[in-house]
């Protein structure tokens, strides 16, 4: 075969004390088809900027031959659809780089498992909170252990249901981590510990209470809500109508609920109410990660 198309979810990382560490895949796809060729690297529906060596699906593609200690050879990688909002938050990057990687495998013949290709992704992305959830699918935590990332998946209640809401604007990841602190305290620390730990199992167990309590933070989201215009009155909004827990998805600007209901079209209303522009998208689940379709 010398052509094939992947398809990669998108992504939330963080999930309130997650910082970092934690990530879940939804059910909205970027789709791209790579194609081997011996005409030079070549792009179709890419932006002009990107359609170059510097594009992540290629850089991702050609670092799985580098780690294969194999000839990199040409494509064409055509972007078929791209459903994941740039720079918002939900993991487009991650969807990007997993799916040079993918594809590369494809190539090779499937020669590396998940966690190969993973280690090979987040050498380049640097974090594998969204990384690992657009490979593995579902809700996963990850670290790293000498430059090499280790990923768990957990089992995550069906009763629980996702909303993003995605603003008018963009705030890239660069600009979010300027906004943390270089220390935190010992007591911070402990806190986003226990309800990292707690919030886990709650998810899998769908204990709405604890998640309500344990999505809490106060490692990133007390300092990067401020870059949010509007990320109050979104979360009164969502509140009031009864979402479960709101927090900041990745580095923002994006902002995810976790809800028993979907209430989709009233929340439309009332963000237009308060003169928010901003996108409302119901996120089912995806359980199965990348996949060449």
């Amino acid at each position: 075969m010398v052509k094939c198309t992947v398809k990669v979810p998108a992504t939330t990382a963080n999930l309130g004390p997650g910082f970092d560490s934690v990530g879940c895949a939804f059910a909205l796809y970027n789709t791209l088809t790579f194609e081997l060729t011996k005409e030079p690297l070549s792009f179709v529906g890419c932006a002009t900027e990107y359609a170059n060596e510097d594009n992540l699906a290629f850089i991702a593609f050609k670092a799985v031959y580098t780690y294969l200690k194999t000839d990199v050879p040409s494509c064409r990688i055509s972007f078929d659809e791209i459903k994941v909002p740039v720079s918002r938050g939900l993991g487009s990057s991650a969807a990007l780089i997993v799916a040079g990687a993918v594809a590369a495998n494809f190539f090779t013949g499937n020669t590396l498992d998940k966690g190969e290709i993973l280690k090979i992704c987040n050498d380049i992305e640097g974090h594998p909170d969204n990384l690992s959830p657009a490979i593995y699918g579902g809700l996963t935590a990850s670290f790293e252990a000498d430059g090499v990332p280790y990923s768990v998946s957990y089992n995550l209640n069906s009763r629980f249901s996702f909303i993003a809401l995605v603003p008018d604007f963009h705030i890239l990841t660069k600009e979010a981590r300027q906004v943390l602190p270089a220390n935190i305290s010992l007591k911070d620390a402990v806190f986003n510990t226990s309800h990292l730990a707690v919030l886990l199992k709650a998810l899998e167990d769908g204990n709405v209470k604890l998640v309500s309590l344990a999505l809490a933070d106060k490692f990133h989201q007390p300092y990067r809500k401020a870059l949010i215009n509007g990320y109050e009155t979104v979360k009164k909004i969502a509140i009031d109508l009864g979402a479960i827990s709101f927090c900041i998805s990745g580095s923002g600007p994006t902002c995810l609920i976790i809800t028993e209901k979907d209430f989709s079209s009233k929340l439309k209303e009332k963000l237009q109410e308060a003169g928010l522009n901003w996108q409302v998208i119901p996120l089912p689940v995806d359980f199965d990660g990348a996949t060449v379709i």
